[in-house]
C-alpha cells in the first residue's frame, strides 16, 4: 500500500506451531510449506525474508506496513496455508496462539540465519526450550502451561 511520505521498516520475528505441536510436517513437503508460507505473506502485502522451520513448527522473518495488524495478518496467514496443509495430511492445522517478536534492522541478519539454520538447531534443543529461550532474551514473561 503506498503512504506517501510514511516511512517504515517494520520487521518481526513470527514462531508458531501445529496443533498440539504434533511432529506433521513431512520431510517431503516441508519446503513446498516454506514456499507457501511465503507466498501467503506476499499475498498479504508482506515480504518474507526467511521460511524456516521443523516438523511441527515455523519461523518466519517479515516485514509489515503500518497498515497490517500483527494478529489479522497471523489469522490470515495460518488459516490459507492450514487448508493448504491439509492437502498433505487431513489432521494438518496450526495451534491457536503464536509468539512474534520485533526485529531491528541491525538484528535482521542475525534472524535471518537462525530461521535458515533450524534443522541444526533442533538436534540440540527441543521447540519447547527453544520458545523459552527466545522469551527470556526478548524479556517476555509467559505462563508454562501454555507453552
Amino acid at each position: 500500500m503506498e503512504m506517501g511520505s510514511t516511512y517504515h521498516q517494520m520487521n518481526y520475528h513470527l514462531v508458531f506451531s501445529t496443533k498440539s505441536r504434533i511432529r506433521i510436517i513431512g520431510a517431503e513437503w516441508k519446503e513446498q510449506l516454506h514456499a507457501y508460507l511465503g507466498g501467503t505473506v506476499r499475498g498479504l502485502d508482506g515480504i518474507a525474508t526467511a521460511v524456516g522451520g521443523v516438523s511441527e513448527h515455523v519461523h518466519i522473518l517479515v516485514s509489515l506496513t503500518p497498515s497490517h495488524r500483527v494478529a489479522d495478518f497471523m489469522r490470515e496467514l495460518k488459516k490459507a496455508t492450514s487448508v493448504w496443509a491439509s492437502g498433505f495430511d487431513r489432521r494438518f492445522s496450526w495451534q491457536e496462539g503464536y509468539s512474534v517478536f520485533a526485529v531491528g534492522m541491525d538484528a535482521t541478519g542475525k534472524v535471518r540465519e537462525y530461521i535458515e539454520q533450524q534443522e541444526s538447531h533442533h538436534h540440540v534443543m527441543t521447540y519447547i526450550e527453544e520458545l523459552q529461550r527466545l522469551f527470556k532474551e526478548n524479556k517476555i514473561p509467559y505462563d508454562p502451561k501454555y507453552l
